[in-house]
């Protein structure tokens, strides 16, 4: 076991829920820390419930390069803790390292002194602390779990708020309805920051703009004070200061449009001389994103399928990214028609039946599996009769080789989809790649 995990299973410890929605800890902590939070380059701060990732690392390509040095934080990690924390450096970042891991989350532990504080929270701070000791030109920091009371949210002046779409997910902690979800994304918001938001659904976009007159900040919001769309093979981009014809995002599916908009618009916003239109082209043309529709290369999990045979793999797991998934396979199997077959693994606090309902006419079978070492994975005998009720063809599995092995049958060479949870994404990329996993519990990797 790597030093850091043993640490990180300690962090575990210190409170006995793994999500406690409250700030008051963090403030204590980074009062003893010494208040990293006002010493972090400029922040741009991500909320929302889907795009987020792939919005961070728009931002960051097209800032890397016009030779600007990013930090980024996200989560959760797909294979190694290390991916949460990426230091910035102006010849492109890296992860951070495990003996720097290693002290800073000693540290923070020491100071915490045995005190009630979450996992996120304490990890949070380590990222705060690493994010001061090397400099940067700007910091992108992504929220954990909405926004009002998400330990991220102890900036008290970002440079800029920034929205993605907002939908059902989390609802144990932020609400039932939309407006009470987007409320709780909204409370990023600050006074005379300003604040990029995505497309949105009609009542959480209601509700975003109440909030933002609330508090005093001005908005910059899709289809009103800019606009992003394909055309020709393109993506145009328009706002009050002109127009930007840009090419397509490396990242494959219609919604990464709208994610790279919300990416464009933000650094419009920065007016920063040094980020250029040639910067944010190649940034569209350079980022990618693990398991947001990755198309699978060499590795270990080909020996169980056909070579013809096409594999993808992306953790989304609510109705949103269920329904953008499944137009994008759609549109992809008008170009090339091939069998979809879907391998689903889901945890039980997700809507496992609307998310794979938009699958009931584009997928040929579904082949489910209960996610290894997963308290809260749901059964896989028991995502297969959901997705029967769904109108899908549904068999189960044993493991991943097994659910591989199944799909494998079927012909001509299909086009398999690993899908459902970033913890089963993650468990499929370090046995794609044959590198061990940081031994953390799922619960503990939000």
């Amino acid at each position: 076991m790597a030093v850091s995990d043993a640490i990180l299973t300690r962090l575990l410890s210190l409170h006995p829920k793994i999500i406690d929605l409250s700030l008051d800890r963090m403030w204590r902590i980074l009062e003893r820390l010494g208040n990293p939070e006002r010493k972090l380059p400029p922040v741009l701060h991500v909320a929302g419930t889907n795009g987020k990732g792939s919005t961070v690392t728009y931002l960051r390509s097209a800032m890397e390069a016009a030779g600007l040095s990013v930090h980024c934080y996200t989560s959760p990690h797909l294979v190694k803790f290390h991916e949460r924390i990426r230091l910035g450096h102006p010849n492109g970042g890296a992860f951070i390292a495990e003996e720097e891991l290693n002290r800073l989350l000693e540290e923070c532990e020491e100071i915490n002194g045995g005190e009630p504080i979450t996992f996120f929270e304490i990890t949070t701070a380590a990222a705060f602390l690493a994010f001061t000791r090397h400099p940067a030109d700007y910091l992108v920091l992504e929220v954990g779990l909405g926004g009002r009371l998400d330990a991220t949210n102890v900036i008290a002046r970002p440079a800029l708020s920034i929205i993605t779409p907002v939908d059902y997910d989390h609802q144990q902690y932020l609400g039932t309805t939309l407006t009470e979800i987007a409320r709780e994304k909204a409370g990023i918001l600050k006074h005379d920051v300003a604040a990029v938001i995505a497309p949105q659904p009609d009542e959480a976009r209601a509700e975003i703009e109440r909030c933002a007159e609330t508090v005093g900040a001005p908005l910059l919001i899709a289809n009103q004070d800019w606009q992003a769309y394909e055309q020709h093979g393109r993506l145009v981009y328009q706002d009050e200061s002109g127009l930007l014809d840009l090419p397509l995002p490396q990242l494959p599916g219609r919604h990464q449009i709208d994610n790279a908009g919300t990416a464009i618009a933000a650094l419009r916003s920065l007016s920063d001389a040094r980020i250029a239109e040639s910067h944010i082209a190649h940034g569209l043309k350079t980022a990618s994103w693990p398991a947001r529709m990755q198309r699978l290369g060499p590795g270990a999990l080909w020996s169980f399928i056909p070579k013809e045979a096409e594999l993808w793999l992306d953790g989304g797991h609510n109705p949103s990214a269920g329904r953008a998934l499944a137009r994008a396979f759609s549109e992809l199997n008008e170009r090339v028609s091939r069998p979809l077959v879907l391998i689903w693994g889901m945890l039980n606090t997700k809507a496992a039946d609307d998310f794979i309902a938009p699958f009931a006419d584009i997928a040929h079978r579904v082949v489910t599996l209960t996610i290894p070492d997963e308290e809260n994975a749901i059964a896989a005998r028991d995502l297969a009769e959901t997705a029967r009720l769904q109108g899908l063809s549904a068999e189960t599995a044993d493991n991943l080789e097994d659910a591989l092995k199944q799909a494998a049958q079927i012909t001509p060479a299909p086009r398999i989809l690993i899908v459902g949870s970033l913890y089963l994404a993650g468990r499929v990329l370090a046995t794609h790649s044959g590198e061990a996993m940081s031994q953390v519990t799922g619960a503990g990797r939000r």
